[in-house]
């Protein structure tokens, strides 16, 4: 008879989308492996709209374990969700994976936050105090810079 463990190891990395190590600890044995987080890129066009606004930053993890991204938090809004834009259609996002030595990334057309209830009109050159909630890292905070309505990353205007 045939052991498959090998060969099932490998089906069941590529149908999960997993490296074949995942779940292993350092190489000490000690399972210190976590998550280094760091975000870049965070902005916010001028909303359109007294009430609400979206948001778009990356978050890059450097270390050797995944980490989630619970709930976003903003002083300037009532309520700030994460959103998923999926054949054209926006849905409330659950926790989002960071992947090790991976990216999240939020941006216009896919992952974006979703900022309702203002609690006043952002306007270009000033900043929104956002804070990223993580399962491993704790709290992030962030000054997403508000830039104009029509700002794009690509072109940095």
């Amino acid at each position: 008879m045939r052991r498959p463990t090998a060969a099932a190891a490998v089906m069941a990395a590529a149908l999960t989308g997993t490296g074949l190590l995942t779940g292993c600890g350092s190489s000490s044995g000690t399972g210190d492996a976590k998550p280094e987080l760091s975000v870049h890129s965070a902005y916010m066009p001028q909303p359109v709209s007294a009430t609400m606004a979206a948001g778009f930053l990356t978050v890059e993890n450097k270390g050797d374990a995944k980490d989630e991204l619970t709930s976003v938090t903003s002083t300037e809004a009532e309520d700030v969700t994460v959103h998923r834009t999926s054949g054209g259609v926006m849905k409330e996002a659950g926790p989002l994976t960071v992947p090790a030595h991976g990216r999240l990334v939020f941006r216009s057309g896919g992952n974006h936050l979703m900022f309702d209830q203002l609690k006043s009109a952002p306007r270009q050159g000033r900043t929104v105090p956002v804070e990223l909630h993580f399962a491993e890292s704790g709290t992030v905070k962030v000054e997403m810079p508000v830039k104009s309505a029509t700002y794009n990353p690509a072109t940095g205007h």
